[in-house]
């Protein structure tokens, strides 16, 4: 039994001996790698080697502060798109106020969209669940709090696209930017 355990660990299925999960191939690595720097931690998929806890440790110091300035500058060019919108506007309609609202709330309205709306939707086609547990797989994953309860790409009975896992990683380098805009906002606006 111990060894059944140690080889579905390892990615081996009872459905033929393969690594079908592709917990370590290019698209699970990349996977792997953007969890570990954006601090989500599944807790699905981990080193198992001394040396790669090592490098685990040495890739994630270096990853974490790196990564932060990335969602940093995603966030900010974000930002930037949003102003520069709101301004054309300005100059075109001569709103002043009503521009800001206006292109504030179509940015929230796409980035709903994009990052918390439609994502569920693909991961009730590529993981057969129901949109409200893609919607919370969407939340908890863009908000870093990572349960592991919920994670891409993990059912050995669903065969999954090569690009699955790569677009799914950039989804969560830029959700993870808009979400901390919106943050960022209601922060602004509590206080």
């Amino acid at each position: 039994l111990q060894d059944i355990i140690q080889a579905y660990k390892s990615g081996i299925t009872l459905q033929g001996n393969t690594t079908s999960l592709g917990k370590w191939d290019y698209s699970g690595s990349f996977f792997f790698s953007i969890s570990a720097i954006t601090t989500i931690g599944y807790g699905n998929l981990s080193p198992s080697t001394a040396a790669g806890r090592i490098f685990c440790i040495l890739f994630a110091l270096f990853g974490i502060p790196l990564n932060l300035i990335l969602l940093n500058e995603i966030g900010q060019l974000m930002l930037l798109g949003v102003q520069h919108c709101a301004h054309c506007l300005e100059e075109v309609f001569h709103w002043q106020k009503k521009a800001s609202f206006l292109i504030k709330t179509c940015a929230l309205v796409t980035g709903l969209l994009l990052f918390l709306l439609l994502p569920p939707l693909l991961f009730s086609d590529k993981e057969g669940w129901s949109y409200e547990e893609g919607f919370y797989y969407s939340f908890i994953t863009l908000s870093t709090i990572g349960f592991g309860d919920y994670v891409i790409g993990m059912n050995p009975d669903r065969t999954y696209p090569g690009w699955y896992k790569n677009v799914i990683s950039l989804w969560i380098l830029f959700g993870m930017a808009w979400l901390a805009l919106v943050i960022k906002f209601c922060i602004n606006f509590l206080e």
